[in-house]
């Protein structure tokens, strides 16, 4: 998975978003660029993330639409999220002062052996211990 970009729930949501136009196309390509390289990974909490805010968007997916949305991000390497990862990110919660969420995203990328996350959510082009961040959606 070296080499991989750690594409965060936002991106992933965005994707689905119709209430999003502007952003949605942006995910779209970006997901289609990478999908092409074969160069994408998630984590279980990602996939979490990403199920119950499809469902909670202003023009939600139904269950079944979700569901199947799902199926198809999981079969991307999808790193698990374990008890040494939680700690791993409470350390970083701490060291680089984001969310435990954050830290974990951080945290889970940095073990798939990830260099980029690409998300809206942390700064972006701040190196994180070895991990940059690109926002996709930051305006030139």
């Amino acid at each position: 998975m070296t080499g991989s970009a750690f594409v965060d729930t936002n991106v992933l949501v965005y994707a689905e978003d119709h209430g999003e136009p502007e952003k949605r196309a942006i995910a779209l390509k970006l997901l289609a660029d990478h999908i092409v390289s074969d160069n994408i990974v998630l984590s279980a909490q990602v996939l979490s993330e990403f199920y119950v805010n499809v469902r909670r968007l202003k023009r939600p997916l139904d269950a079944k639409q979700a569901l199947n949305a799902l199926e198809q991000l999981a079969a991307f390497p999808v790193v698990p999220v374990t008890a040494d990862l939680v700690v791993a990110a409470a350390a970083a919660s701490e060291k680089f002062q984001v969310s435990h969420w954050d830290a974990l995203i951080l945290e889970t990328a940095r073990a798939a052996g990830c260099t980029v996350v690409l998300s809206e959510d942390l700064n972006d082009g701040q190196d994180y211990g070895g991990i940059r961040v690109e926002n996709p959606f930051k305006s030139s």
